[in-house]
């Protein structure tokens, strides 16, 4: 199967579990789309342990690090990114999907920052869960959700394998 182009850029902001970092760099390397990592990493990327935590895709994917997300997306030039949080009370199936476009989520245990979330409240969306009981889903399982209906709205998927 082939990724599509242009990937999506995922942006996690302070990432805190390596597992969860991992799946999402293979699901970035199966979709052809680039890791953003910023902020504080609760964890080590460097090859001994990216290794030891089992990230098996870690060298298929592009990864880049920036201190914040201003810098992020003042690098790829993206002015408009869209937020995934439990904080909206619109879906992810009404988010404005384009492609190549960035798609944002917070750390595992505290989503993403106030100031972040109020900056971009207008682009924010969320995965209907159905119970608050269950207020959010994994984070790895959130990107999957979220970056394959990104791909589907835009086109991408109407081939039976992901254009190159």
């Amino acid at each position: 199967m082939k990724a599509p182009s242009p990937g999506f850029h995922v942006i996690l902001v302070n990432p805190e579990i390596p597992q969860n970092t991992g799946n999402i760099a293979r699901l970035c390397a199966a979709t052809g789309s680039t890791l953003h990592l910023v902020g504080e990493i609760g964890f080590s990327t460097d090859e001994k342990a990216v290794r030891r935590a089992g990230l098996d895709y870690w060298h298929l994917v592009k990864v880049m690090k920036h201190p914040d997300l201003d810098s992020c997306l003042e690098e790829t030039g993206l002015s408009e990114p869209l937020l995934f949080t439990t904080g909206s009370g619109k879906k992810y199936t009404d988010a404005p999907f384009e492609k190549g476009c960035a798609l944002v989520f917070g750390a595992e245990s505290v989503g993403l920052p106030g100031e972040i979330h109020q900056r971009f409240a207008h682009r924010s969306y969320g995965i209907p869960t159905r119970s608050e009981s269950v207020r959010s889903l994994n984070l790895a399982n959130a990107t999957a959700i979220v970056l394959y209906r990104a791909l589907e709205v835009t086109g991408a998927l109407d081939d039976p394998f992901l254009e190159e």
